[in-house]
């Protein structure tokens, strides 16, 4: 028998699920709910969802989930019980019947969330999961990546003041299972949306965090829901087969967001992470940049001859939304390689450098192109007054520091036109020279500039995002192809 989990009294369900309860348009409303901090999974590495039931996982947590998988997370659910006390006066299904429906579903609805996640179904039962926390704890514990920190691995459970007692339950495994510093922990909460008061205590606003969800990550999550007509739609039309989740409830999960309570670390004022350090890191100096093309030639970084350089450039230019930009700025240019591809597509780019060596590759290579005017400074010192179209950071963000980067971000916004692009592109690896890694420079130009995500591509060596203003357009939609 495992071991047994003492509830309190305010987690045993005391609301009717066929009561009208909160709407969603209460908590829309909400001002305390929009000053909820956002959270951006862009390090996640690893997404391990822990629920007491089919339909938690999408409910709470499906845009997160996928979200995560597109960017190229590994993704792992663990669903403690297949739900099947759902509806214990049904006339019509047994239990087992409806275990054996529900685990169909739950694997049909995570397939649309994240096609390649890893599905673990303990099969304890439903209704009493507070008997068997330790087995939920220790299945938790056994996909854990070794060598996790709360950057790069999250841990997600349904919120243990839900008053359902098996979320309870799901919430004091993760509790037990994930020690602090080994990832970040997020509960999510499903039932207190519908008896919760917006006005009143009974979520824990200061410790809440949400993610923004993007039109595909919404569409998915839609998708997963609808996988659920066990508990969407009546089994029958007999009493005892009514719906579960009726459509007031649902409405609270079509939204543009995903909350999560997150768990408090000892010592941390702040939910978020990670934090910014006391003493900001310093941008590197230019006479680093003129080393390297002393000792190691005039490429360095192999932009002429490895395939990975090549593949980067191609999908960089595949990114562009568009056939031909007005006035480009390209920072950091190197010896013109990425340039001459930027200077087939752009009526006028500045490109810059701090290394004279550098710029005198680069500006032969581009002699026939007078379009193309060359510089020799940093940023964010050097930076055009614009009106830009397109600007591109391509491996050049890590070597600021962490006010650098700041100012950058002002820049950006300060020069970009409406309609204009940022396409920022960078190695993933840490190095130990950079001040900043590419992950946080992409945290903070997709958190700070106010741009709408356009493209995001994630590999495990590089990530490029294509930030875009708020004229502008996917290409299907330019050319009609989508509404």
């Amino acid at each position: 028998m495992s071991a047994h989990i003492d509830l309190d009294p305010a987690v045993v369900p005391t609301f009717d699920a066929a009561d009208p309860g909160t709407t969603a348009a209460r908590w829309v409303a909400s001002e305390r709910l929009h000053q909820v901090p956002v959270l951006d999974p862009l390090t996640v590495r690893a997404l391990i969802v822990v629920v007491a039931h089919p339909d938690d996982e999408t409910l709470g947590a499906g845009g997160l989930i996928a979200r995560c998988a597109a960017a190229g997370a590994a993704v792992t659910v663990v669903c403690a019980t297949a739900g099947e006390g759902s509806h214990p006066q049904s006339p019509t299904t047994s239990p087992e019947s409806l275990a054996q429906r529900r685990r169909g579903e739950l694997l049909t609805a995570v397939c649309a969330l994240a096609p390649g996640a890893t599905v673990e179904q303990l099969g304890l039962p439903d209704g009493r999961l507070g008997d068997h926390v330790d087995i939920v704890a220790a299945a938790v514990g056994s996909v854990l990546p070794a060598g996790s920190t709360p950057a790069d691995c999250w841990v997600v459970s349904t919120w243990a003041g839900d008053r359902h007692p098996d979320h309870a339950a799901a919430a004091a495994a993760v509790e037990r299972a994930v020690p602090t510093g080994v990832a970040r922990v997020l509960a999510c909460p499903i039932w207190a949306w519908h008896w919760a008061d917006p006005a009143g205590e009974d979520l824990p606003f200061d410790r809440m965090v949400r993610i923004d969800l993007g039109p595909d990550e919404r569409r998915r999550k839609r998708i997963a829901i609808d996988s659920y007509p066990s508990q969407t739609a009546p089994l029958s039309q007999r009493p005892g087969d009514e719906a579960v989740l009726l459509p007031g409830m649902l409405e609270h999960f079509t939204g543009d967001a995903e909350y999560f309570v997150a768990r408090p670390t000892k010592g941390d004022t702040t939910v978020s992470e990670p934090a910014t350090p006391t003493t900001p890191r310093q941008a590197l100096p230019g006479s680093y940049f003129e080393r390297q093309y002393a000792t190691d030639g005039t490429d360095p970084w192999g932009f002429e001859d490895r395939w990975y350089e090549e593949r980067k450039r191609a999908v960089t230019m595949a990114a562009l939304p568009r056939r031909r930009f007005a006035n480009a700025f390209e920072p950091g240019c190197a010896i013109g390689v990425l340039t001459a591809q930027l200077a087939d597509r752009c009526d006028a780019l500045l490109s810059t450098d701090v290394a004279d060596a550098a710029l005198q590759v680069a500006r032969e290579r581009l002699q026939s192109s007078p379009h193309v005017r060359f510089a020799r400074g940093g940023i964010p010192e050097l930076w055009p007054d614009g009106p830009l179209d397109l600007i591109v950071l391509s491996e050049v963000g890590y070597y600021c520091g962490d006010l650098e980067l700041g100012t950058v971000i002002e820049r950006i916004r300060a020069t970009l036109r409406p309609d204009g692009v940022l396409l920022a592109c960078h190695w993933r690896h840490p190095v130990a020279d950079y001040p900043l890694t590419g992950d946080e420079v992409h945290q903070r130009l997709r958190g700070e500039t106010g741009l709408q995500v356009l493209v995001e591509h994630v590999e495990d060596d590089f990530r490029l995002d294509v930030l875009a203003g708020p004229q502008v357009r996917s290409v299907g939609r330019v050319e009609g192809l989508a509404p």
